[in-house]
């Protein structure tokens, strides 16, 4: 899917990954009791800083932390958009 968003700088744009509603042993959780994913797919990057080139790219799936990123709502879907140097590691 191609956003019109274009981020800024270091930034990038990731799709959070669904929250889970079952346990592995098959336990399902409430919506009450669902953690906020930490887990998404890059949908789109900045060009990067002068002396810093962007490591992830587009399609990449990334670990990051709780709180990190700015939620963003567009088109009814949600996103997150955070620094480069919020994202902890790539999948």
């Amino acid at each position: 899917m191609a956003l019109n968003i274009k981020p800024l700088s270091d930034r990038v744009i990731v799709e959070p990954a669904a929250a889970e509603t079952k346990t592995a042993s098959g336990i399902f959780i409430p919506d009450t009791a669902k953690e906020k994913p930490q887990k998404g797919i890059v949908l789109a990057v900045g060009n990067g800083k002068v002396d810093e080139p962007m490591t992830v790219k587009v399609g990449d799936t990334v670990l990051y932390g709780k709180y990190a990123g700015t939620e963003l709502k567009l088109e009814g879907k949600d996103y997150l958009i955070m620094r480069e140097e919020d994202i902890l590691a790539i999948i």
